[in-house]
């Protein structure tokens, strides 16, 4: 069986429990995957799986590599699990008797025309849900959801050595989405990051390593009362998800951290209103989430959330502004009510 999900990091995340579910159905099964290049780090060493990258800058060339690399390989089964344009052609380079894609609501690009079979079309289901369907024109059906990353020991070890274990929680931000309109603005965090030691609590700020990331963690320090651990650009991928699972609680907008840090155990205190929680939260457990998905379509499409299509983004210039400090700082409050 060929899996295709190139990107990204929270979306690939989310593509692990279907892993698990085929694996536990068939035991033994072959599973190649193609996926991104950074996706590929994260994932690296999953039981089961033979990777193969395709990098989407070496177009029609590094399709007809992931040809080669398939060695004459024809599946039983291909689960084409993205729309994008990119995606779709490169599925035409995989040869498979079954061809396995989504429902009709959520189709573009073309897709119909490289899938034979489409899985259910459930509308108002969360991300991971939806890819957890991919099983159902098996025969299988996931009823439960497992990720068990692969997290080399030594990740561990390199998150322990960061701070000491004193006692105190800690609360990880990772400020900066792929999708800038997303983020929220680095004065706010600031506030909440203030609050959060006033309680107590350790702040640790991480990210990667591109100019917005470092801007915004500066901008934050800079804006702070108080000191925080600075580990933005300090991580490779593979010691993030245990970076984030040493964490309390992390604060970050629709990211991909969030999901990587539902999937290691740790509760998310996520920033929402350019994206619908319900859709794309932290699956686990959205208790502690901002959403204001709703204020932001009423405010910029002039209608309910309800009654958008379900995915429907809201990127827009100051949607996140109707995320307040008062907001977060109450999911804060939440969390710490429940767990001391």
């Amino acid at each position: 069986m060929c899996l295709l999900r190139l990107s990204a990091l929270g979306d690939v995340t989310h593509v692990v429990p279907l892993v698990r579910t085929l694996q536990e159905a068939w035991p033994g099964v072959r599973l190649a995957w193609v996926i991104g290049k950074g996706e590929h780090r994260l994932l690296d060493g999953l039981p089961g799986v033979d990777f193969i990258e395709y990098d989407k800058r070496t177009g029609i060339a590094g399709m007809r590599g992931v040809r080669r690399a398939l060695d004459g390989q024809r599946f039983d089964a291909l689960l084409q699990m993205q729309v994008a344009a990119r995606a779709n052609l490169l599925s035409a380079f995989i040869p498979a008797r079954r061809r396995i894609g989504y429902d009709r609501s959520r189709s573009k690009d073309g897709h119909g025309l490289f899938i034979n079979e489409r899985i259910p079309d459930r509308p108002g289901i969360h991300v991971l849900d939806a890819i957890g369907s991919f099983c159902e024109p098996l025969g299988l059906k996931q009823d439960s959801v497992r990720w068990d990353l692969p997290v080399p020991a030594e990740a561990f070890d390199w998150a322990r050595a960061q701070w000491p274990d004193d006692g105190r929680r800690t609360m990880l931000v990772s400020p900066c989405s792929s999708h800038a309109l997303r983020n929220w603005r680095h004065d706010r965090h600031a506030a909440l990051a203030d609050h959060a030691v006033d309680a107590g609590w350790r702040v640790v700020l991480c990210g990667g390593r591109s100019a917005l990331e470092r801007e915004t963690a500066d901008a934050i320090l800079a804006a702070m009362n108080h000191p925080a651990l600075d580990l933005v650009g300090k991580d490779t991928l593979k010691q993030l998800p245990a970076l984030l699972a040493r964490g309390d609680l992390l604060v970050t907008p629709d990211s991909g951290p969030m999901h990587i840090a539902n999937a290691m155990g740790t509760k998310v205190l996520g920033l929402h209103a350019a994206s619908n929680p319900a859709r794309s939260g932290p699956y686990s457990d959205r208790r502690y989430c901002v959403d204001r998905y709703d204020d932001a379509a009423r405010r910029f499409r002039g209608k309910a959330g309800d009654a958008l299509r379900w995915g429907t983004k809201i990127e827009h210039e100051g949607v996140m502004d109707l995320v307040t400090v008062e907001d977060a700082v109450a999911a804060f409050e939440r969390y710490r009510r429940d767990h001391g």
